[in-house]
């Protein structure tokens, strides 16, 4: 496979982030995969937004595990980003795995246990879905390991402790490895093709420090630009 551009919450600078209209323009803008979060709404619903609390990305006010699926339905997430995406809803993600089929690989980060339990859930519902299960924390992914074995998992890291993550990486039998874009090394790289893992950083948009991680041989990255990205690839 060749470089992999992930679209960090769609094509975000071009739509709301997390919503299904960032989605189809990161599709459009030649992504091969999307970024997205997850959290449990009150009534355990999976909906797609990056904070725990709403008022960032929405004209509401909470915390999404304390509001059930129809109040988080009737907020607007898209007139913060521009008034031409006023009333573009807060997606859940049955929508989105059905949305995506198997055209575009999903990045799915989870941030809690509840979560992570109900992603699994959820997913056999979805058998043609491409996959990549990720999170900040690496206890959560090996309890997703333990209760699914073929589960496709991705170390986040944002700091210099690359090797402890890659050692917690190899016993789960991790996919890859997403480190913040400045913890980037020569001997990353080198660690992850030598233990088969991809590296995808996050989140790049600078079209020089773009180059400069290609020259480095990462496998693909985060960008909120897809477009400028997926233009340069080849």
């Amino acid at each position: 496979m060749g470089f992999f551009v992930w679209a960090h919450r769609g094509a975000a600078v071009d739509a709301p982030e997390n919503t299904l209209v960032a989605f189809a323009a990161a599709e459009a803008a030649g992504a091969d995969g999307i970024e997205l979060d997850v959290h449990l709404s009150r009534d355990g619903v999976l909906v797609v937004i990056h904070d725990e609390w709403v008022e960032r990305t929405t004209d509401g006010w909470g915390r999404v595990a304390e509001l059930r699926l129809a109040e988080l339905r009737r907020l607007d997430a898209g007139s913060w980003f521009s008034p031409r995406f006023s009333g573009e809803p807060i997606p859940v993600l049955d929508e989105v795995l059905d949305w995506a089929g198997d055209r575009l690989r999903l990045n799915i980060e989870i941030k809690e246990a509840a979560a992570g339990g109900a992603l699994l859930d959820l997913l056999p519902h979805y058998p043609r879905a491409q996959v990549l299960v990720s999170s900040f924390d690496h206890r959560l992914l090996a309890e997703l390991r333990r209760r699914d074995a073929r589960l496709p998992l991705g170390f986040l890291f944002e700091d210099d402790s690359w090797r402890r993550v890659l050692r917690r990486a190899l016993v789960c039998g991790a996919e890859s490895l997403h480190p913040r874009e400045d913890c980037v090394s020569r001997p990353l790289v080198a660690a992850c093709k030598d233990n088969g893992l991809a590296l995808y950083p996050w989140t790049v948009d600078d079209p020089g420090r773009i180059r400069a991680l290609r020259r480095l041989q990462v496998d693909g990255l985060f960008t909120n630009d897809p477009f400028a990205v997926s233009c340069k690839r080849n």
